[in-house]
């Protein structure tokens, strides 16, 4: 909130240049930012009293765009790749997969690692279970298993995360 928004009686008032000047009514805080032709910026509106200070409206958003920014740039999005299975994979097959595998989780993203049952395959669960525990195996030096191998409807999957 800024200058005529600001609903408190009494502010304290922070100068342009980071001095406190002390508290005082509103209407005395709004002159005072009105003769140096700046705002009156409400910056703690839950302290006691609310704090208010003296500065360029348009600089505050500008500089508050930029910091919102620059947090924004800086954070990492994690995305979930997901690599399906077979149980009657050759090797040579389950080598390439796992090595896409690997790749995924060096760029820092989790993989969603799924091995799909059709028609009878389905009997043949602990197959799906020790393709999983391979996986898991072949991956103990980069990846971390962050949700055990779950069977849902014809599918059996668990999830890899990089290790930190």
């Amino acid at each position: 909130m800024k200058n005529e928004e600001i609903k408190a009686s009494e502010v304290r008032v922070v100068g342009q240049d980071g001095k406190q000047l002390g508290i005082m009514p509103i209407d005395k805080a709004l002159e005072l930012a009105y003769s140096q032709k700046l705002d009156l910026i409400l910056v703690a509106p839950n302290a006691k009293p609310p704090v208010a200070k003296i500065m360029d409206y348009g600089k505050y958003k500008y500089e508050l765009s930029k910091k919102e920014k620059k947090a924004k740039k800086n954070q990492k999005i994690i995305e979930v790749k997901q690599m399906k299975f077979r149980i009657k994979i050759d090797e040579h097959d389950y080598q390439t997969k796992v090595k896409h595998i690997k790749r995924f989780i060096e760029s820092g993203n989790k993989v969603r690692v799924v091995i799909m049952f059709r028609g009878r395959e389905l009997a043949f669960a602990d197959k799906g279970k020790e393709i999983l525990d391979r996986i898991k195996e072949d991956l103990r030096d980069i990846a971390v298993v962050e949700k055990q191998p779950k069977l849902e409807g014809r599918d059996m999957w668990m999830m890899l995360k990089p290790k930190n």
